[in-house]
């Protein structure tokens, strides 16, 4: 693979590469292999890495958060085709309880696949891969916010990092809603917000969130992108634009498709990637600039937050 620094990877996109990938993936035996392939490797990373996986789903299978899945689920949701599809190497996609007992571990093991080489803990390296999304957002806050919607919120670590990180901004609380569309994520969220951090989880659609014109200062969607096709993802810009204030923020964490690190993965590991991220040539050459941009926000910034991510800021 070249050094060279591209708009985005050669094995996404239309480039011969990702051509060839994707005809591997559609192969349904070389899948079904690759699946698993991706799912042990996650797995054996966390482990080694001192992530308890296998106990933490463990105790999540024990406990009684199951039962919570049917107060959070709303029964007027309709799940749209491309959330219905095998993705992060479940078959049922996000709607398992197997893909959120294993998002906390899995989420860790992300974290530490950012610095590989600097030894850090997992509590450390997930504290900073959300900090360092959440101090180049905070350059462009108004303080105080005072309300925040965590769109695609899943177990709601994100949503409780950012409550977190916004205490120790301002003296008041912000008001926190997490939205996602699985109840077993959602379910999962509710049993991990021990303390009651975050005011409301809820289950529905981030392109119809029901909620009110102008009803908050920041808009935030962490690690989503790259799940989505781009008629959805614009879908979700155009429902952001309506509920946020004027002036409020949109703030995007996601893979950077110029990273050098993501552009010079080894084929197996790219293969693997792909093979669970059924959009990533879709996200891969999405210009989310300037698609903000067209549904009326100001695109504040772009930057790599660490060297396989970045953020994007726009102000409605």
């Amino acid at each position: 693979m070249t050094s060279q620094t591209l708009n985005k990877p050669a094995w996404a996109g239309d480039d011969w590469l990702s051509r060839l990938v994707n005809q591997l993936i559609q192969t349904p035996f070389l899948y079904r292999v690759m699946k698993q392939q991706a799912r042990r490797v996650m797995i054996r990373t966390a482990e080694r890495n001192g992530i308890p996986w296998r106990d933490r789903v463990a105790a999540l299978e024990t406990s009684d958060v199951k039962a919570l899945a049917d107060r959070l689920t709303n029964a007027n949701v309709t799940y749209p085709d491309y959330y219905n599809v095998p993705f992060h190497a479940y078959d049922e996609g996000n709607l398992c309880w197997l893909a959120a007992f294993e998002a906390e571990p899995a989420t860790y093991a992300m974290a530490l696949r950012v610095t590989p080489k600097e030894n850090l803990s997992p509590d450390v390296a997930y504290d900073r891969l959300r900090t360092s999304f959440y101090d180049i957002v905070d350059k462009h806050l108004c303080y105080p916010v005072r309300d925040v919607l965590d769109v695609g919120c899943s177990i709601g670590m994100s949503t409780r990092s950012l409550h977190r990180y916004l205490r120790s901004r301002q003296s008041e609380p912000a008001n926190i809603i997490g939205l996602d569309l699985s109840p077993q994520m959602l379910a999962v969220a509710q049993h991990l917000d021990s303390d009651n951090e975050i005011d409301r989880w809820v289950h529905g659609l981030a392109e119809a969130t029901e909620f009110p014109d102008n009803s908050f200062d920041l808009v935030t969607l962490q690690f989503i992108l790259h799940e989505l096709p781009n008629a959805a993802t614009e879908a979700i810009f155009k429902e952001a634009r309506r509920i946020l204030r004027p002036g409020g923020i949109i703030a995007i964490a996601d893979n950077n498709p110029k990273s050098k690190v993501i552009q010079n993965l080894p084929p197996a590991l790219f293969v693997l990637m792909k093979s669970t991220e059924p959009w990533s040539d879709e996200y891969y050459t999405f210009d989310v600039e300037a698609t903000l941009q067209k549904l009326g926000f100001e695109h504040l910034e772009t930057a790599p937050s660490d060297p396989r991510h970045r953020a994007i800021v726009a102000r409605a």
